[in-house]
């Protein structure tokens, strides 16, 4: 079942970014409470799940940024999509961002971006056969 993220969904949440690339869960504290607040009562923010048997198997973010330029339309940038290792090639990561398009879409978007640390060629033909590519746009990241 895809959705957006609920209150109570934090823990699983955290646990499943460690298929991502953290290395622990942070430990719960007010600012993890705080954060977790600002991302549930942000509207442009959709943290979407995708949950078998109870159990959220798949994840991405997609936040609506709004823009003056492109006729005043805002864009989409999606981040932290990930599958859990025991559930990839099922389809639950294509469903997340399927749901973040209808989101963009709904939103007058003009477009969706998003960035892939991976060099990995399987990963890279996921994102081209989800709709993206890697031809228009040329990213740069400054790590802080």
């Amino acid at each position: 079942m895809i959705r957006e993220a609920e209150r109570e969904d934090l823990t699983e949440i955290l646990e499943l970014y460690l298929c991502l690339h953290e290395t622990s869960v942070p430990e719960a504290s007010e600012h993890l409470a705080a954060v977790w607040d600002q991302i549930l009562q942000d509207e442009n923010h959709h943290l979407i799940v995708n949950e078998v048997d109870g159990k959220i198997v798949a994840s991405c973010v997609c936040v609506v940024i709004p823009n003056l330029t492109r006729n005043v339309r805002p864009y989409a940038f999606v981040e932290n999509v990930v599958t859990h290792s025991e559930h990839r090639g099922k389809g639950y990561a294509t469903q997340c961002l399927d749901y973040a398009k209808a989101v963009a879409e709904q939103q007058n978007c003009f477009k969706m971006m998003l960035l892939t640390g991976s060099k990995e060629q399987k990963t890279l033909d996921f994102y081209t056969h989800a709709g993206y590519n890697c031809i228009d746009k040329t990213a740069f990241i400054q790590w802080l």
